[in-house]
């Protein structure tokens, strides 16, 4: 057998070939590469299938989370970044951009422990420390691996402290906490584009959802260097529009992001029948009343026997990629600019354990049983 890549762009390409050279070709054609009739159409089109009122299309989910939060620094404290003295509560488990865009808004980020089975902000530990003395603006809610946040919780701590809560939906793009599309339950939502995502571009992009006008409008602003007139701006802002391109080609991918959710659920659901039950293995939790879209399957091998699994897998045939080997407080950049919120000792002992599987959403069934079978034979 050929080895199982983590994801096969090729293959989706093939799947959809017809629909994305259809829409590159009208591009060809009309040659507005700079904000050009797609980016609005792909707006709207988001706008419609999350029911949110306002999707803004930027360069990439980093710029997605930076701009939002520059947004909220504007609206609400009345200037372009935060105080170096305003917190910002974050999982440390998470891809760096998270923590990296606080601090580039101006606030320092603040690290909250996990729940081990969701992998998710314990929001316990974030009560506690909100007990305690501490500045903080905000909450950034990641939604890891394509798994909600408890979205109820989140947002009954924030209106109890008064604060802002910006998802983080670079992994979930179609997920669900009850019947809310994730991005449209806080304050705004940050969407990733990158090519791996589950709805993902040939390049980078990204995209904030709001139902607030005014955060809305300031973010629309930052992303074209900061005013409504580029030659008379207001604020301090960026390059970061969605090119024309890359909305064209997710406008053709769009139309198939609910089936491939859907494929990787099922994908999802063979490897838990497959896998759980395997001493020294956990599989992925999912809440109950939410839509997880398995952006990656997530499984935890202890005992130190991670990274003996992950390079006999690959021998065998099968690719798997650690997401995250070092948490966010570990690493230098965040040296004297975050804080820890919490003992973070779920997060560590995570980075050492977690190893996702091959979740491409057109992925046979015998590959499927392939990296059941081969992992159950190692760790047996």
């Amino acid at each position: 057998m050929k080895q199982i890549p983590m994801l096969d762009l090729r293959l989706e390409y093939e799947y959809m070939k017809a629909e994305v050279d259809a829409r590159i070709g009208k591009c060809l054609e009309h040659q507005k590469w700079i904000l050009g009739p797609e980016v609005e159409e792909f707006e709207r089109a988001v706008a419609g299938y999350l029911k949110v009122d306002n999707c803004i299309g930027v360069s990439s989910g980093t710029d997605a989370l930076l701009i939002a939060l520059r947004a909220l620094a504007i609206k609400t404290k009345g200037q372009e970044y935060f105080d170096a003295a305003d917190e910002v509560i974050t999982t440390p488990f998470t891809f760096t951009a998270t923590g990296d865009a606080i601090l580039r808004a101006g606030a320092k980020a603040v690290f909250v422990d996990i729940e081990p089975g969701t992998f998710n902000i314990d929001t316990s530990q974030m009560r506690s420390y909100l007990a305690g003395e501490n500045k903080v603006v905000g909450i950034i809610a990641v939604h890891l691996y394509g798994q909600s946040c408890n979205m109820d919780k989140i947002m009954k701590i924030a209106r109890e402290h008064n604060l802002f809560v910006v998802e983080d939906v670079a992994q979930a793009f179609g997920g669900r906490w009850g019947e809310k599309k994730l991005g449209t339950i806080g304050d705004a939502g940050a969407f990733s584009f990158f090519p791996s995502k589950n709805l993902g571009g040939f390049g980078d992009g990204g995209m904030i959802a709001t139902n607030d006008g005014q955060t809305a409008e300031l973010a629309r602003m930052l992303l074209k260097h900061g005013g409504r007139d580029k030659y008379n701006v207001e604020h301090i802002g960026y390059n970061s529009r969605l090119d024309t391109l890359q909305a064209a080609v997710l406008l053709a991918k769009f139309k198939y992001v609910d089936k491939f959710n859907e494929n990787r659920r099922k994908i999802a659901r063979v490897y838990t029948e497959g896998l759980c039950g395997i001493s020294g293995l956990a599989c992925p939790v999912e809440y109950p009343n939410t839509y997880h879209v398995y952006h990656q399957y997530t499984v935890r091998i202890a005992a130190g026997r991670r990274d003996e699994i992950k390079g006999k897998l690959a021998k065998r045939g099968a690719d798997s990629v650690v997401y995250y080997p070092l948490p966010l407080h570990k690493m230098k950049v965040f040296a004297g600019r975050a804080a820890a919120g919490s003992n973070l000792e779920q997060a560590e002992r995570a980075s050492q354990e977690v190893l996702s599987l091959p979740i491409e959403p057109l992925l046979g069934e015998q590959e499927q049983l392939f990296v059941c079978r081969n992992i159950r034979e190692l760790l047996s």
